[in-house]
């Protein structure tokens, strides 16, 4: 979650995600943002496993890698669980009231 916290890296995730492979000349280009700071977004990003490099030649392409946002899928896990039990509660209260 913290590698995301940023909302530069958030974006440059996003957009690696939604391309399904991308270079780091592309993804600087348009984004307002240095080739160096872009890159030390995605060693950022490398460490957390959320994304896997692919040179080839002089580029390095980048794709997202799913199997990293497990740990945060597992953590909202739980609170989806929590919500759901609070939802159903609140559904048997109105319907009680509705009852009345």
């Amino acid at each position: 979650m913290r590698a995301l916290a940023d909302p530069t890296r958030r974006a440059v995730y996003e957009r690696i995600a939604g391309s399904g492979e991308i270079s780091v000349v592309d993804l600087t280009r348009d984004s307002g943002v240095t080739q160096g700071a872009i890159s030390q977004h995605l060693k950022t990003l490398r460490q957390a496993g959320l994304v896997v490099e692919r040179p080839e030649g002089r580029k390095v392409y980048y794709r997202a890698n799913a199997r990293g946002l497990e740990p945060l899928s597992t953590w909202l896990g739980h609170y989806t669980t929590f919500w759901q039990a609070r939802f159903d509660d609140l559904r048997a209260t109105l319907k009680e009231m509705d009852n009345d």
